[in-house]
């Protein structure tokens, strides 16, 4: 009798299972369900990306789709009503039911992208995820700014910038095609030098120069999409002369002495002033009326040397 019961307990169990598990897949049939392979593509600019997005579970033949890009706290549409939309229209595509193709990205393309579907044979009609698209782009060549000649143990400022690359770049300095640290008090090789770079601006400041410091220098920015360097600069350190700086000063002042004597002569010989007749300022006689007036040493006054002529 025990032998007889045995397979009547086994079937009662498979057939409890077999319910359990039709039970189980009609709970998860009964909701959609998304998936993506990668949720934080990264791409070089110009090269094309997928953002994926699967339908793992579904009832539904035809669920509804739609792409939305996030953007500066700004949601507008990509795929919606069958098609492309927006700014990605004519570079852009469907790929399957639902992943989103992109060619020939470009920066402006870096955003949150979310993938919605609506099934309405589904118990749960709706599900969503977001994808984080980062589009990276080369540097382009810095600008480059370095002195032509500095002396000996004042400061020196040199500067790099590049305002295109993304992630923003970071900066290497070289001098003579020699790697520069960040600071020279870490490197026994540049002990003679004292300045410190900072990667992140690209500024290389040198607190007093030597002679030492002299060379062709140029900067390289870089980034995970590529780097770019800028045109080799001349950097000279010179001595100061400072008898020359003296004797320089000296002959100016020399200068300025004989011209200031050369001056005082010229005024006491007159050259500065006006010609003068006893005491008073000479002035031309007019032009004349055709009467002469002679003074007589008594009287004072004029009398007639001739008489008019009517």
């Amino acid at each position: 009798m025990a032998l007889r019961r045995r397979p009547t307990v086994r079937l009662c169990g498979r057939l409890s299972d077999f319910f359990l598990l039709l039970l189980f897949r009609g709970c998860l049939i009964g909701a959609v369900n998304l998936k993506s392979s990668n949720r934080t593509p990264v791409v070089q600019e110009f090269e094309s990306v997928e953002l994926s997005c699967i339908i793992t579970d579904s009832q539904t033949n035809d669920p509804r789709i739609e792409w939305k890009k996030i953007q500066d706290d700004r949601t507008a549409y990509v795929f919606f009503d069958n098609r492309i939309q927006g700014d990605l229209a004519g570079r852009a595509e469907l790929l399957g039911k639902t992943s989103l193709r992109i060619w020939n990205v470009t920066r402006t393309d870096s955003a949150l992208y979310r993938c919605e579907v609506v099934a309405r044979n589904d118990r749960k009609e709706i599900d969503e995820i977001v994808i984080e698209l980062t589009v990276q782009v080369k540097p382009v060549p810095p600008v480059c700014r370095v002195p032509k000649a500095v002396p000996v143990g004042k400061t020196a400022t040199l500067q790099c910038q590049e305002s295109e690359g993304f992630p923003r770049p970071h900066y290497s300095w070289y001098r003579n095609d020699v790697p520069l640290p960040t600071d020279s008090r870490a490197n026994p090789r540049f002990r003679n030098s004292s300045f410190l770079l900072n990667s992140e601006t690209g500024t290389l400041v040198f607190s007093a120069v030597h002679k030492e410091d002299s060379g062709q220098y140029y900067c390289i920015a870089s980034n995970d999409a590529g780097s770019a360097r800028c045109e080799e600069q001349m950097m000279e350190v010179y001595d100061l002369n400072i008898g020359g700086i003296i004797g320089g000063i000296l002959v100016v002042l020399a200068v300025l002495a004989l011209i200031t004597v050369g001056i005082c002569c010229a005024y006491r010989r007159g050259y500065f002033i006006n010609n003068k007749q006893n005491g008073e300022s000479y002035k031309s006689p007019g032009k004349s009326d055709g009467v002469n007036y002679v003074r007589t040493e008594e009287e004072g006054d004029f009398r007639h040397k001739s008489s008019f002529v009517i």
